[in-house]
């Protein structure tokens, strides 16, 4: 992908060493590696008043609430920051099951074009565009397909020290995939107030640069509202006032913006555990999404004529991938609640990707529902199965009038427990070994990338294996990992993608499996 001008400008980078400089200068014992202390908000206005301040308007539509009020950094007692910057939990399915919901699993060189509109349209009408048919199936193995890394990408947790951050970059590099996702934890880059920049916040802002100016294209989900924007701090949930998201995407687009590709607002916000506080259902969604697309869209025509680091790529935004779940007491149906996103006015924005997370639990990609097993399970509903799960979605997105639009899979893979010590966390996780994983994942790419709706895919995920804890504790995370602590490292999926997105190479092996024949 053609890349033009996206680097800090000099005079940034002089002036955050400068500060640096100061701040050690000035203490009078060891300092606590605090790179910029926080400022008050009038240190904050008068510090930016070469950026413009980004008050979205709301929806086209004359339904969702005006937002006119900020939430205050001293309405509620100021936190401590606790542990690192992410916690994350695994797409947990309990014995006896029910579809009970899941979360995050801890578990060409071009970039797709946009959909055909920057502009969100008056109003949707209704597409006469029949949801295409998937490709016929085929067996995973054999020659591997020639797939297109600019439409490929993979998911790092962020809460790795310097030097692991870069090998993990390395390891993403010699990969060779271009698109690199992180999970943005708000409540870990802004502890106690709205005006914060925290040394995680500045952490994190390090970590992305590098990753871009290695060539890298980067998306970012936002999600998980500190306690002091929040009257319900069960769980992880939004802020009271969506205007309270506005002004944190304000601050951090002005800070790491020029080296964002791509915005998710939210995660799986279908589950309570990541939505305490507000309705469940996609209403509830839009009230918080409107505003944040708004913001992102004009940050992005801002610096479109900002004279000292013009922005000459787009900013995709995506609508948060739901949990491929049913209705219970701690979820929403997932398919459910993307037509309420679409009800509450989802298809007037026209440029939108639909974020999905297609995970196929011990099914193979090609495989629809449904023959359960009496033996097996996780194989009786449409929400265990990739195929099923795209097909639904497009279904929803064609009939509410947006089959011009694409879908953007931020979270997919498959998990396995094969070479590690102990049982599976997870029965299903026994369904799949090291090489039917790889199988599945390079298949899974190559039917995304035969659809013309189909944006980025983002595997979950790279390395959580190697974290401390992981295999030990039997955390599921693991099972997903392409890089574990095994010998070799990297598990043979690692490879396959490798060979798979380079015609010119022709691996012998891969890893513990062999190779394509």
């Amino acid at each position: 992908m053609l890349r033009m001008l996206k680097t800090k400008p000099l005079h940034q980078l002089t002036f955050l060493t400068v500060i640096l400089l100061l701040m050690v200068a000035c203490q009078p014992q060891p300092p606590i590696l605090v790179y910029v202390t926080p400022t008050q908000p009038e240190e904050v206005a008068a510090a930016n008043t070469d950026v413009p301040t980004l008050q979205p308007s709301l929806s086209p539509t004359d339904t969702l609430p005006s937002l006119t009020s900020t939430v205050g950094a001293t309405e509620t007692p100021a936190i401590q920051p606790t542990g690192p910057m992410g916690t994350f939990e695994g797409s947990v399915i309990q014995p006896g099951y029910t579809l009970p919901p899941t979360s995050t699993p801890r578990p060409t060189n071009t970039l797709p074009p946009p959909p055909p509109s920057e502009t969100p349209a008056p109003g949707a009408t209704q597409s006469s565009a029949e949801p295409p048919t998937h490709p016929p199936p085929v067996a995973p193995q054999g020659a591997l397909p020639n797939l297109d890394a600019g439409l490929m990408g993979i998911q790092l947790d962020p809460t790795l020290d310097q030097t692991d951050w870069n090998n993990a970059l390395g390891d993403i590099q010699k990969l060779g995939v271009k698109w690199l996702k992180v999970q943005v934890a708000w409540k870990q880059l802004q502890p106690n107030n709205a005006q914060e920049i925290s040394e995680d916040f500045r952490r994190l802002e390090i970590y992305l640069e590098t990753a871009f100016n290695q060539g890298l294209d980067i998306l970012i989900s936002i999600a998980k509202a500190p306690n002091w924007a929040r009257s319900n701090q069960n769980e992880d949930g939004p802020p009271d006032n969506p205007q309270a998201l506005v002004d944190f995407l304000n601050l951090f687009l002005r800070e790491v913006g020029p080296s964002i590709d791509a915005i998710e607002i939210w995660n799986e916000p279908n589950l309570l555990r990541e939505w305490q506080g507000k309705p469940l259902n996609g209403r509830s969604y839009m009230e918080y999404f409107v505003p944040a697309y708004n913001a992102a869209k004009q940050y992005a025509e801002s610096m479109k004529t900002d004279p000292n680091q013009p922005r000459n790529f787009p900013l995709f935004v995506i609508a948060a991938g739901t949990a491929p779940t049913g209705d219970s007491e701690g979820s929403r149906d997932d398919r459910a609640y993307l037509q309420e996103m679409y009800s509450a006015g989802l298809a007037q924005y026209t440029d939108v990707y639909v974020g999905i997370h297609p995970y196929g639990w011990g099914n193979s990609p090609d495989d629809t529902c449904c023959q359960p097993s009496q033996d097996r399970g996780w194989d009786d509903s449409r929400k265990f199965f990739f195929m099923d799960s795209m097909n639904d979605y497009r279904e929803i997105m064609v009939r509410n009038g947006h089959g011009d639009g694409k879908m953007w899979i931020t979270e997919f893979g498959w998990a396995t427990w094969s070479g590690l010590p102990g049982d599976p966390p997870q029965p299903w996780m026994g369904y799949v070994d090291e090489c039917q994983q790889a199988n599945d994942i390079i298949r899974a790419f190559e039917i995304g990338q035969s659809l013309d709706y189909m944006g980025p895919m983002i595997l979950w995920n790279l390395n959580f294996a190697v974290l401390a804890g992981m295999v030990d504790n039997r955390d599921e995370r693991a099972a997903y990992s392409l890089i574990v602590p095994l010998d070799p490292r990297e598990r043979a999926a690692y490879w396959m993608i490798y060979d798979a997105i380079r015609p010119e190479e022709n691996l012998p092996s891969y890893s513990r499996c062999p190779g394509a024949s």
